[in-house]
């Protein structure tokens, strides 16, 4: 159960460390260029985010041995279990290289190649190779279903985000906000949305949908304040998406994963989802404010 939760919280915290590593994650980029034309590119992602991923990272494995301890705390059969499973796994396949090889194409062009090839073009050609090179097949493509379904809904959620920002419905919302909001400092703001953004996905069973029904709300809320350091708020928001699966079972899609498992039980799994949340949040507006600010106002100078 120790390790099961180390890493079910540790994939929620890479999932907001990369702006790849989540499917809802570039929807959202798209959903704040349209409601405020803010722009934030894969490394612009990753060096906003990197201080608190890479530190919750290293202090995760301590924290869940200290608040959710191992029953069984040494093995001597575990080194010998796991050394026996790699030698049956044999030396690396030609088809292993070349799908490393792609990853590793894919996200230099990620990286490096966003003012020459726009990033879903990236992700096309290296489908497109993997299907030259026979590491998946055809079939293997139309039959994955879920990968559809989520082509299917970002391409309508995205097109029906874009024509509610165009007749004004989002622009309406967030004059309203503002005259509801007026009289509390930018910053006050700020934090009280994104802390509601972040809890309100207890009542969410999917990122996407928490994405595409509250995130164009929370942009037009909080861009209309004065005084609003916009870029900032906006990636506090985008940030909170793959740090919030870890609050309960069903709150993406690795936590039904992980808890269908059975290793941590049910009561476990919310009493440490709430823990956790909170921990992610508390490090998300602590250390992210100051440092998301001090970014902001040097990219802005």
């Amino acid at each position: 159960a120790f390790l099961m939760w180390v890493a079910f919280a540790a994939t929620c915290v890479t999932s907001s460390m990369f702006v790849t590593a989540l499917a809802p994650n570039l929807l959202a980029l798209e959903l704040v260029r349209q409601g405020t034309g803010v722009s934030i590119t894969w490394t612009e992602w990753f060096a906003g985010f990197a201080p608190m991923g890479l530190a919750l990272l290293l202090v995760l494995p301590w924290l869940v041995y200290r608040i959710y301890p191992p029953e069984v705390r040494s093995s001597e059969e575990v080194p010998r279990w796991a050394a026996q499973e790699l030698r049956r796994l044999g030396p690396l396949t030609l088809r292993e290289g070349v799908m490393a090889s792609l990853v590793i194409l894919a996200l230099g062009l990620w990286i490096f190649g966003g003012r020459w090839i726009d990033p879903t073009m990236v992700a096309l050609v290296a489908i497109s190779l993997m299907l030259v090179t026979g590491i998946v097949s055809w079939s293997d493509m139309v039959g994955n279903t879920p990968a559809w379904n989520v082509l299917v809904w970002f391409a309508t959620l995205v097109v029906l985000a874009d024509g509610l920002n165009k007749v004004g419905v989002v622009d309406w919302f967030g004059r309203g906000a503002s005259s509801l909001l007026a009289g509390y400092s930018a910053m006050f703001v700020m934090t009280t949305l994104v802390v509601l953004f972040f809890l309100l996905h207890y009542l969410m069973a999917s990122l996407a949908a928490h994405t595409t029904a509250l995130l164009p709300v929370m942009v037009a809320a909080g861009a209309s304040v004065p005084g609003m350091p916009v870029r900032p708020f906006v990636m506090l928001l985008v940030f909170s998406l793959g740090l919030m699966g870890v609050l309960t079972p069903y709150a993406c899609g690795p936590a039904a994963v992980y808890y269908a498992s059975g290793y941590v039980p049910r009561g476990d799994f919310w009493r440490l989802g709430l823990v956790f949340g909170l921990i992610f949040l508390a490090v998300l507006l602590l250390a992210g404010v100051p440092w998301l600010m001090a970014v902001g106002v040097q990219s802005s100078g």
